[in-house]
């Protein structure tokens, strides 16, 4: 027993530990659209048969150079430096000097006075995805990682474009802004996989038919909660205009019956008894 912990328990927090981490991973990577009838997903991490993590760098980082700045990422997932680690004067939200790198997605190093400054630009939990272009899904989705410092909001947008043959890493990157960076990179796992949408929802009158309930919805609630709260009407009563809904099913049922009987005409119980009298 190990910390209160038998051997046991130990292995099973540890599953469970990788299951929910694997399964947060995944859902961070994921990102689908209708369009024409066809649903178009992608699953960055999905493990290929080629590339058994996704997206994923088998390094536990990508890293590009551009002259003596120097920008690390990891995609889907925090980087991991099993070799090769950053070595910077400032990396306080991204590990510390003696782990940097480590609890962050996205990391620059800028060389300021000789000195390698690191600044945090993107984080796993503010990431997100978008489709390059809806009207060609196969070109590739664009995963952009933030981070809200102190002195910058930074980003890196990372543009994976669909090429099934292989990957090919960044080999360069730009800034546009303050602190915003953008690179590209070529992947199987930027490549849409295709559905076809057997019936494509209601349309117009499923739309049609959701407004009516919400309306309905926000009228039992603005209604009971002003009888309630305004007139102190307390339990079924609450429901406004409760005489009328009560007595609903049996108008409903009056209505269809009147019309049974206007396009079936006077059945036999209900003709006159009386007989025609000749004089």
């Amino acid at each position: 027993m190990i910390g209160g912990c038998n051997s046991s328990k130990c292995l099973l927090i540890i599953l469970l530990t990788i299951l929910h981490q694997a399964h947060w991973v995944a859902a961070v990577c994921e990102y689908s659209f209708i369009e024409n009838g066809k649903l178009y997903s992608y699953s960055l991490a999905s493990p290929l048969r080629e590339f058994p993590h996704g997206i994923l760098s088998e390094d536990g980082f990508y890293k590009v150079a551009v002259n003596e700045t120097v920008l690390w990422f990891q995609l889907c997932d925090g980087m991991i430096f099993n070799h090769d680690p950053p070595r910077c004067v400032d990396c306080l939200d991204c590990g510390g000097p003696s782990r940097c790198g480590s609890e962050c997605s996205a990391l620059v190093a800028n060389n300021i006075e000789g000195y390698p400054v690191c600044t945090t630009i993107g984080h796993v939990s503010a990431t997100d995805i978008n489709v390059m272009d809806k009207q060609n899904p196969h070109k590739g989705v664009i995963v952009k990682v933030s981070s809200n410092g102190a002195k910058h909001n930074c980003s890196l947008s990372v543009s994976v474009i669909c090429d099934s043959n292989g990957i090919q890493g960044p080999q360069s990157f730009e800034k546009s802004e303050t602190c915003a960076y953008a690179t590209v990179l070529q992947h199987p796992s930027g490549c849409a996989k295709i559905a076809s949408v057997v019936g494509g929802g209601w349309g117009w009158f499923g739309t049609f038919i959701t407004i009516i309930f919400c309306l309905f919805g926000s009228y039992l609630l603005a209604g009971a909660a002003y009888r309630y709260f305004s007139l102190g009407v307390h339990g079924v009563n609450v429901i406004p205009n409760l005489d009328f809904w009560t007595t609903l099913p049996h108008r409903i049922q009056s209505f269809f019956a009147s019309l049974v009987r206007r396009f079936r005409g006077p059945s036999e119980g209900h003709r006159s008894t009386y007989s025609r009298v000749n004089f």
